[in-house]
């Protein structure tokens, strides 16, 4: 049976990808947060906090800090799961490139580099958390984040007390210039005519109407927005199913700035309609 005394957060991810920054903004919004728990403590410390009256929403910061006990991490979720507690996990990534000039601008060593640099620190980390990363029901990319956009990310995420069926980011992004990697679904708009070829339209972007219209107005455009939705109206229930609450949908053109913006608008408005909660991010634009 599960117990719904305490709603539970596990907040981890690799070293220097923001999860202090995700901690401040679940704790500015009302969650009781512990930082830096033993694993071991975690059972323990959840049926303790469910025992408070004043205390209705945890966030737990786990991560490789606690040395050989983040070994015991796996037995203590399936421990708290056999409680009856339900626990979603909050995985933050970056890539190697971006974590390693964040720690060279902090001049803190990575946590378990010991004796080499700080990309065999980051290995070892990835190597750790494998598990906990596949298991998790939202993983946030911050390579492109500042901390602004993290927070606004966790707010969508947690910041509502409505009940929200599932919620999205819409990303678009550009394909020359990777693919998201926290993305669960991916659509290529490329075969959309490109305005860049337009002269009047070349300069502004999926943003402005006159680019929004223009790449939505062919019958294959809007054909494809509402089979995206629809495909995630179907798989909606089974993400809810699996406990997977937030999905991140990633739609790409070549640059990100004229066609994967226009079409992430437009879907994130059709999301609405068949009751999924969007939040739109434009990774690229701006970029070039």
């Amino acid at each position: 049976m599960s117990n719904t005394s305490v709603e539970l957060v596990l907040v981890t991810g690799i070293s220097g990808a923001g999860r202090s920054t995700a901690a401040r903004a679940l704790e500015d919004q009302g969650w009781f947060v512990v930082d830096n728990l033993p694993p071991v403590l975690l059972p323990d410390a959840v049926q303790h906090i469910s025992q408070s009256q004043s205390i209705r929403r945890l966030a737990v910061v786990v991560d490789v800090r606690s040395g050989h006990m983040f070994d015991d991490l796996a037995r203590a979720l399936e421990q708290v799961m056999r409680d009856g507690f339900e626990v979603r996990v909050v995985y933050l990534e970056a890539n190697d490139n971006v974590l390693v000039r964040r720690f060279e601008s902090s001049r803190r060593p990575h946590p378990l580099q010991g004796g080499g640099g700080i990309l065999d620190g980051l290995t070892r980390e990835r190597e750790l958390l494998g598990d906990l990363r596949a298991r998790a029901d939202l993983v946030i990319d911050t390579s492109n984040l500042n901390v602004h956009e993290l927070r606004r990310k966790m707010d969508a995420a947690f910041g509502s007390d409505e009940e929200i069926p599932l919620r999205a980011t819409v990303m678009s992004f550009g394909f020359k210039y990777g693919i998201p990697v926290d993305a669960d679904l991916v659509f290529d708009v490329r075969f959309l005519p490109n305005p860049y070829w337009v002269p009047e339209l070349r300069e502004l972007t999926g943003q402005d109407a006159a680019v929004s219209d223009y790449v939505t107005e062919l019958p294959e455009a809007r054909r494809y927005l509402d089979q995206m939705a629809a495909l995630l109206d179907i798989a909606a229930d089974g993400y809810l199913r699996e406990g997977k609450r937030y999905v991140t949908i990633g739609v790409g053109c070549t640059g990100g700035k004229h066609r994967s913006v226009a079409m992430a608008e437009n879907l994130a408005a059709r999301l609405v309609k068949v009751g999924v909660e969007p939040l739109v991010v434009h990774r690229d634009l701006g970029r070039e």
